[in-house]
């Protein structure tokens, strides 16, 4: 059965991990809070990177969820002034309240896991598969029908896409 750790169950770990992160100095923590010096170093080698990358991970959540406020806050806002614009028929205000609100919505999304930004690209068109293809049908000139064949499946998918999509 593996040894339990003596710092972790130390009613002073909290104090014991924060000196351990603020010092390099374990003897002198070791001396201070009564524990050995071997304890606080495979404490300090086991547990404490565990520790911090829980504190980390909650550092990030907080940020996030204050971000998420700030973001929305700052829609209301934009919101609000796109209110006043429409009743005051200021359509100029109103459009930039419009284009506000936008990127506020779409920096919520991104925010939030809702947007998915996928970049397309048309192989058809790349320099490289132009190459390639070229390549290809030159290395099919010794067998006509496989080049022709080819040939047709490509023109094919050039002209109606991909089967399947």
């Amino acid at each position: 059965m593996p040894r339990r750790c003596t710092i972790c169950e130390h009613p002073k770990r909290d104090e014991i991990n924060k000196a351990l992160i603020e010092t390099q100095n374990i003897a002198e923590i070791a001396k201070r809070y009564g524990v050995s010096y071997d304890s606080l170093f495979r404490h300090k080698q086991g547990h404490i990177p565990e520790a911090l990358a829980k504190a980390q991970e909650a550092r990030e959540i907080a940020k996030a969820d204050s971000l998420l406020d700030q973001v929305r806050t700052l829609q209301g806002k934009t919101l609000a002034i796109l209110e006043e614009a429409e009743k005051t028929k200021n359509y100029l205000t109103a459009l930039k309240a419009i284009r506000e609100a936008r990127g506020n919505l779409e920096l919520l999304a991104k925010l939030l896991g809702e947007l998915q930004e996928k970049q397309i690209i048309n192989i058809l068109v790349a320099p490289e598969w132009l190459s390639l293809r070229a390549v290809i049908l030159t290395a099919l000139e010794p067998y006509p029908e496989a080049k022709q064949a080819l040939s047709e499946a490509l023109k094919e998918v050039e002209e109606n896409g991909f089967p399947g999509r």
